[in-house]
């Protein structure tokens, strides 16, 4: 299926594949029961296989957590995480030191440089309903000028995440939330410095889109030479540049040409990735993305060597307590607030 906007689409697998500069995108969609008291599930975890739990069973997974979801400390270096909690909360812990807890729409963004160990957890706070969890883990490449800077995470607040709203002739709704690229006049929030969406020319954009039923809406052009992915991943059907195609499905388009969405019957939500590709060799190793085997090589000798600095928490996998308030404390001391 092409024509001269829409250049290719495909059945969403696991993990999605997007285009350079993106390495890939997973999304994480869990029913979890209630929590146990402990921030684990009020159920029996007989039958899965702890530690490497991704079979779905009753609809959610464990991951790497033994006791509590998610994924316990595991190293990165050479590239960028983007983590978009639309559910639930994540817990984060690194190896320099730092913390938060995210959620209810937050953005983190971790730029892992030279090498950083950090830990996701996903804690089932409410003991008396269930904790439903959904989430975008987006792996942004960094340019070989960059993999060996210092990591470094910001967060983007969901308060204070930009959103726009247009109308159709009609009068229905198409909302874009925009965490990376601008939107017309509408500007991001600062993604972290030494980011390749930091770069001039970059046109790096991370946009998710939920258009209202019957709703049409479109997306301005990008730059030439732009790759630019739409993945469409809730919904029914959709028009997409006079095409009409299914849900569950990723769609390369030319971003130098508008796309008109007509969407279908039910509310449709799609998640937008584009960028100037970055257009250096990858080499790719489970936690680590460089250019060269022997870069690649060099950062297992490193990790082995350092730890990426060690890990100063008592446990794999830790939790911050039961309040839900979400916060960051930063390596230097700061702390800021979702609220």
């Amino acid at each position: 299926m092409a024509n001269d906007t829409l250049v290719r689409v495909q059945q969403l697998g696991f993990p999605w594949q997007p285009l350079d500069p993106f390495l890939f995108c997973v999304h994480h969609v869990d029913g979890y029961p209630r929590g146990n008291g402990r921030f684990g599930p009020a159920a029996p975890l007989t039958g899965r296989d702890l530690g490497q739990d991704f079979a779905n069973v009753d609809g959610w997974n464990m991951y790497h957590g033994t006791t509590v979801p998610g994924f316990p400390q595991h190293p990165h270096r050479g590239f960028e995480t983007v983590t978009i909690v639309r559910k639930g909360l994540i817990d984060h812990s690194d190896s320099l030191g730092a913390r938060a807890r995210f959620g209810q729409g937050d953005v983190q963004w971790l730029t892992a440089g030279k090498g950083i160990v950090h830990s996701e957890m996903f804690p089932l706070l409410d003991t008396e309903r269930p904790n439903p969890a959904e989430l975008f883990q987006i792996w942004l490449n960094l340019p070989a000028a960059n993999k060996m800077v210092e990591p470094h995470f910001s967060m983007l607040w969901a308060p204070k995440l930009p959103v726009v709203k247009r109308l159709d002739d009609a009068g229905r709704t198409t909302t874009v939330t925009v965490i990376a690229g601008a939107l017309g006049s509408t500007q991001p929030l600062a993604p972290p410095p030494k980011s390749w969406a930091s770069m001039p020319g970059s046109d790096v954009a991370i946009w998710t889109i939920e258009l209202e039923p019957n709703a049409t809406w479109t997306m301005p052009a990008a730059q030439p030479g732009t790759n630019r992915m739409l993945f469409f991943f809730a919904g029914e059907s959709l028009r997409l540049a006079g095409e009409q195609v299914p849900v569950k499905v990723a769609a390369q388009v030319r971003a130098d040409r508008e796309v008109r969405l007509e969407n279908g019957p039910t509310t449709s939500e799609l998640l937008v990735l584009q960028g100037r590709p970055i257009g250096e060799p990858v080499a790719s190793y489970g936690p680590f993305v460089m250019n060269t085997q022997a870069e690649l090589c060099q950062a297992f000798q490193d990790y082995q060597r350092t730890q990426f600095g060690g890990w100063p928490w008592e446990a794999d996998d830790p939790v911050h307590g039961a309040v839900p308030k979400r916060f960051a404390r930063h390596v230097d001391g700061r702390e800021e607030f979702a609220e």
